[in-house]
């Protein structure tokens, strides 16, 4: 028996040697510090190995705080409006068959986005009337090219050709301002239902560092379009910086667009028929005095209460506590009539 019970009381003094000993071990592993190696990985210099497109962890965290967006469901819906009126408006600009589409809806900074501008394109800055501000719209080169292919008569099911190396002609600024024309029309269409607003073209670039229309840290909202023409097209990237939309944030914060966007008009037709029908009571207020509560409670059957209101004075008619109406008090075969003389205004009333 003592043998055995030496064993076990070994046993258990190993056991608890074990556990005293794990978390000595897990100590280093909690609180380890990077190697180099790691280090380089996670600020990015990776060497050879990584790729351009990668983002590292610090890249991505930096990356992700850098400007905190904020979302406008209604600018969504104008863009989609954007869409619809766009794909009708170029197939009478250009006689043929085309097709609008948007590819992507992001936020990003301005100076961001003039760094990624995919060169040659036109860049058109637009003036924003009623905001007093401005935005940009850029169209890419193969748009460009496909859009003077289709105007000045190319053929069908050949792709448009692309000179590349050399500055574009007059006659192909002119045909991208009128194309620029008939977007910016657009898109002041279809902000109507929201606001009624302008937006002018200012001036053609061709470099980006001459379009700055807002400060490089500035936050923007870029809206992508696709135009396809059967085998040609393009794209055209519609820039609108925070600022811009400033006047019209509270608009674009709603989720609906009360007045134009789900409007049911036979609910409003069956409204107005039974406000037509709605009965009122008008009173005819001949005077009005204040007089104690004292000689009120003193008032018994019999005693006469003289009014102020002196023959062929103008009486006021009320709707509750509404004055509506100035009118003459008379009669008419045999029962007492009021004659309306003016209409009675509140103040604040619409006109």
């Amino acid at each position: 028996m003592s043998t055995e019970e030496d064993d076990l009381a070994a046993s258990w003094g190993a056991a608890l040697e074990q556990e005293e000993a794990e978390p000595a071990s897990k100590a280093p592993d909690a609180a380890r510090v990077l190697n180099q190696a790691e280090i380089d990985s996670l600020l990015g210099f990776g060497g050879a190995e990584q790729k351009a497109d990668d983002q590292t962890g610090m890249e991505r965290i930096v990356s992700a705080g850098l400007v905190s967006y904020e979302r406008l469901p209604m600018l969504e819906i104008v863009f989609d409006r954007l869409v619809r009126i766009m794909s009708t408006s170029l197939r009478n600009f250009t006689s043929d068959n085309v097709e609008v589409g948007i590819d992507s809806i992001v936020s990003l900074r301005f100076g961001d986005y003039l760094n990624s501008v995919p060169l040659p394109a036109m860049l058109a800055v637009f003036k924003v009337e009623e905001w007093d501000n401005f935005g940009l719209l850029v169209i890419d080169s193969a748009l460009i090219y496909s859009i003077v292919d289709v105007l000045l008569g190319g053929r069908r099911g050949t792709a448009a050709m692309r000179i590349e190396g050399r500055p574009y002609t007059t006659i192909e600024r002119t045909l991208v301002e009128r194309l620029i024309t008939v977007v910016l029309k657009d898109l002041s269409d279809s902000f109507s239902p929201l606001t009624p607003v302008t937006f002018r073209f200012e001036r053609l670039e061709v470099n980006p560092r001459f379009a700055a229309i807002s400060r490089l840290s500035n936050a923007c909202i870029l809206s992508k379009l696709r135009v396809d023409m059967e085998d040609r097209g393009g794209r055209i990237e519609l820039l609108l910086p925070y600022a811009t939309l400033e006047p019209v944030r509270e608009l674009l914060l709603q989720q609906f667009m009360g007045e134009k966007f789900g409007r049911d008009s036979i609910w409003e037709t069956h409204l107005a028929e039974e406000l037509r029908h709605t009965e009122l009571a008008l009173d005819v207020v001949l005077d009005e005095q204040s007089m104690p509560l004292s000689s009120i409670m003193a008032l018994r059957p019999g005693d006469r209460i003289t009014l102020g209101c002196a023959p062929g004075a103008p009486v006021l008619l009320r709707c509750g506590d509404v004055p509506m109406f100035e009118a003459e008090l008379g009669q008419r075969e045999s029962r007492l009539a009021v004659k309306i003389g003016r209409e009675l205004r509140r103040e604040g009333a619409l006109a």
